[in-house]
């Protein structure tokens, strides 16, 4: 099983933003983060669950478990919809890469046991700033 650790680093007038995926399990330790530039912290973490499914689909089709400290990504990605039409083309696309595993789920977690993700988000985001 792949555990997919995912967050984003929100900061500055305007917002700017960076996301951090931590994956571990099945032989591989992956550290990722990109620049995503202006867009609040939701739409950030939205697409660092998309960047994170991504990254899981080139290493593993089969058991996925996502963790992330995004109440609102965790809800939106267990009940497969929100009402914000700005947050639904980055959902819509994780449900279908999610449906390629043979087992893919999220889990919310307390910023504390999600620290990896966080500090590659943060990193980044003041690397770019």
């Amino acid at each position: 099983m792949l555990e997919v650790f995912i967050d984003a680093a929100t900061a500055g007038t305007p917002k700017v933003s960076a996301v951090g995926v931590f994956i571990r399990g099945e032989g591989h330790l992956i550290k990722w983060s990109e620049y995503v530039g202006e867009m609040d912290n939701h739409m950030a973490e939205f697409t660092a669950l998309v960047r994170g499914l991504e990254l899981a689909r080139e290493l593993s089709t089969g058991m996925v478990s996502i963790k992330s400290d995004s109440q609102v990504a965790v809800d939106a990605f267990d009940r497969g919809f929100t009402k914000n039409q700005k947050f639904k083309p980055l959902l819509e696309e994780a449900l279908k890469i999610s449906k390629e595993f043979d087992y893919c789920f999220i889990k919310w977690i307390p910023d504390s046991q999600n620290r990896a993700a966080d500090d590659l988000a943060r990193s980044e985001l003041r690397a770019n700033k």
